[in-house]
């Protein structure tokens, strides 16, 4: 096979540009010394190839089967390093303890306490995300952020842009609260749309993101549904936004509930999951 036809259901946009496709390689830093590298939609492997020249186990998600038969007869990987789809990704147990694949094993929830050691991660994750499920991947990385020490991601500029903006501005959001609050987010730097084909309509925008390492010392559901709920409703204050979550007679003891959700930086979201995480207790002690 000496070519790939780009398919618009999945999103494709294949990396043409050598130079650009080395820069994000080298973008990754090894942070949490993770042994095993996992290259999300590799497509025609131009990214790959610089991949497979870094000190790491590589493995490929990918759902286009004329991309892994291309990847696979140009030598840029083996049947066993495919996972499939990244949306049904389990990274436990993780690859080189049990000899397994990555792609089965016990799921880790957003409330697992497993770690693979202190400031050690398991994967690192990398590549050209398709702008469609780009956010769904995100989320998808949070799920797994025990074992996950790092993400370099290629994204339609405007999502980077807003995963790494502060409280305050006007594209702050719920990617932007629940990312930080996991991670550290870094815009590495801007792409133009001839790197690409077909070319997409945006510009896109690399970025980086670092495990904390510390985890919000909170309920993380509870955490996702008072992010969501609060802005859901962005408009409103966070006293309406949060009705259903709230629990009866809460008392605004931190004095935020007259603010909107963009006004919250993340740790202010942290505690008030706290504060709300502490009523429910007290509510259901006192019944």
């Amino acid at each position: 096979m000496d070519r790939v036809r780009p398919k618009k259901q999945l999103g494709q946009h294949f990396l043409t540009d050598v130079r650009l496709a080395e820069k994000v390689a080298l973008s990754l830093t090894g942070w949490g010394d993770y042994p095993n590298l996992l290259e999300i939609g590799p497509g025609t492997g131009q990214l790959t190839q610089h991949l497979l020249k870094l000190p790491y186990r590589l493995w490929l998600a990918e759902v286009d089967q004329e991309s892994i038969q291309y990847l696979l007869e140009h030598q840029l990987a083996q049947p066993e390093q495919m996972v499939g789809d990244f949306l049904r990704w389990n990274p436990l147990p993780c690859p080189g303890d049990t000899g397994d694949t990555g792609d089965t094993g016990p799921a880790v929830t957003l409330d697992s306490e497993q770690d693979p050691g202190k400031n050690k991660a398991c994967w690192g994750v990398v590549g050209n995300f398709p702008y469609h499920i780009s956010t769904e991947i995100v989320f998808k990385v949070l799920e797994h952020h025990a074992v996950v020490g790092e993400c370099v991601g290629m994204f339609q500029r405007e999502v980077a842009q807003r995963i790494c903006s502060v409280h305050g501005n006007k594209v702050y959001g719920i990617t932007s609260v629940l990312t930080q609050a996991f991670f550290e987010t870094q815009y590495l730097f801007t792409v133009n749309e001839g790197s690409f084909f077909p070319p997409p309509k945006v510009k896109s925008g690399v970025l980086r993101l670092k495990n904390r390492w510390n985890p919000p010392a909170c309920d993380h559901r509870l955490l996702f549904r008072v992010v969501k709920a609060a802005f859901n409703q962005r408009r409103k204050m966070l006293s309406n936004a949060l009705g259903q979550v709230l629990p009866e007679g809460y008392q605004d003891r931190m004095n935020i509930l007259h603010l909107r959700a963009e006004q919250l930086p993340v740790q202010a979201f942290v505690e008030l999951t706290q504060a709300i995480e502490e009523a429910l207790f007290d509510q259901k002690a006192s019944t």
